[in-house]
């Protein structure tokens, strides 16, 4: 036993044994710095002349590839130095070799292969994928025919079970991946919710219809084309916003907008040409002051509508169902208002007045609010994809008009209507579950 000990060869076997343990520690280590390395610092430092960075991000393009490779070298280097230890071992303690090879190499390779090399990288992932991006790459290279096999017998045995995989695929998205971050880094106190309300609302934009933001057509303020200018003027002088439809006969006539603006230069004019009397005024035409109406379907995405509107050099337009029906409309300032929160004037109404506490710890809120405005106030989670209002929601769920003082439990919420106005939900009182 003792001659075994201090023979050459169990030290040049322990030495290689010692070696492949490094190696270990470098593919895992590696593995994980690679896969865990944010690309957006890795594009910054190549940015700035890192040639590691930009080696690593190169290697990062295709996972699938990299950490095949890094698989395959980390079980090559695991199973040759395990069996190396079961045959130095096996000479020195007999039959109990087997057993003593598999304790320590499981002891070893937890250790110094897996545990610190991951908890390094983890650590440090950006500086270490960096560091070893040029040795992996050429791994990658090295072992490249033998992974593309082994990718395709996997694609085959997955097909037999009628599992399809997509080579261009990525496990999350890019805008998951951004919003699972603000939304941890939020939990975690690092981010400000109204940062990360801002963010997520400026990603959401393609994700959402104006229909979903528009002012409902009951909700427009209108002005008849026919009336006289007189009334015209008046109405646009007492109405809160600058720009109003044009209709004829019927509101659903839309044939133009008026801008407040446009209407006072006019009426300057007339002034100054010395025509403001009873006949000059009552020969103004409205139309000839009125833009044309600019209709958009209800399905376009907010960031679609938000490049029309920088494009054509407005803010208004009217919005209209597949059979050209009126919807309602969209301003740019509602576009806006999805990423920066509510813009208010002196005229707007503030979300805080829709919104009342209760002494039991609930809210009495104006059904007419925006599912968003509501979860954004509270940090809620109600779903919005069937309904954009919270009255909109309580009927969709209850799958009728409720009756005042019905209640319903959903979504982890008690609703209570309070008050209504002929079919639709004007209060509802709200308390979470």
């Amino acid at each position: 036993m003792e001659t075994a000990t201090t023979d050459a060869t169990f030290w040049i076997t322990a030495a290689a044994i010692l070696v492949l343990l490094v190696l270990s520690g470098f593919f895992s280590g590696s593995e994980t710095a690679l896969t865990a390395a944010s690309r957006g610092k890795l594009r910054s430092a190549a940015d700035k002349g890192s040639k590691g960075a930009q080696k690593a991000l190169k290697i990062t393009e295709d996972n699938e590839r990299l950490i095949g490779s890094v698989l395959l070298g980390n079980n090559v280097v695991n199973i040759l130095a395990t069996s190396l230890a079961t045959a130095v071992l096996t000479k020195v303690f007999g039959q109990n070799g087997v057993a003593a090879a598999t304790l320590i190499m499981t002891l070893l390779v937890l250790v110094f292969a897996e545990v610190l090399p991951k908890t390094f990288a983890i650590t440090y992932p950006e500086t270490v994928a960096a560091r070893v991006a040029a040795p992996i790459g050429l791994i990658i290279l090295v072992f490249s025919p033998i992974v593309t096999a082994v990718r395709y017998l996997v694609r085959g045995v997955l097909l037999i079970f009628g599992v399809r995989t997509d080579i261009d695929s990525h496990i999350l998205a890019v805008r998951e991946e951004i919003a699972g971050a603000l939304q941890l880094g939020h939990s975690e106190g690092i981010v400000e919710k109204e940062d990360r309300d801002r963010i997520l609302g400026a990603l959401d934009l393609n994700e959402r219809a104006v229909e979903e933001v528009m002012l409902h057509r009951s909700s427009i303020e209108m002005v008849d084309a026919d009336l006289p200018p007189q009334d015209i003027l008046s109405q646009i002088l007492k109405s809160q916003h600058t720009r109003l439809p044009l209709y004829r006969n019927d509101q659903e006539n839309i044939v133009g907008v008026i801008h407040a603006k446009d209407l006072l230069r006019a009426m300057h004019k007339l002034l100054g040409g010395g025509k403001v009397n009873a006949e000059g005024l009552a020969a103004f035409d409205v139309m000839k002051v009125a833009m044309p109406p600019y209709f958009v379907p209800e399905t376009t995405t907010l960031d679609e509508q938000m490049r029309n509107f920088l494009k054509r050099k407005t803010h208004f337009a009217l919005v209209v169902d597949e059979y050209g029906g009126l919807q309602g409309l969209i301003t740019l300032e509602d576009i806006l208002e999805e990423i920066v929160g509510e813009i208010a004037d002196e005229f707007d109404e503030d979300i805080a007045d829709q919104i009342s506490a209760t002494s039991d710890g609930a809210y009495v809120v104006d059904g007419g609010m925006t599912i968003r405005d509501l979860n954004r106030s509270h940090d809620w989670n109600l779903p919005d994809d069937e309904a954009n209002t919270v009255a909109g929601l309580v009927i969709h769920e209850a799958q009728m008009i409720p009756v005042e003082g019905q209640v319903f439990s959903f979504h982890g919420f008690r609703f209570e209507v309070v008050a209504k106005e002929e079919n639709r939900i004007a209060i509802l009182k709200i308390r979470q579950l």
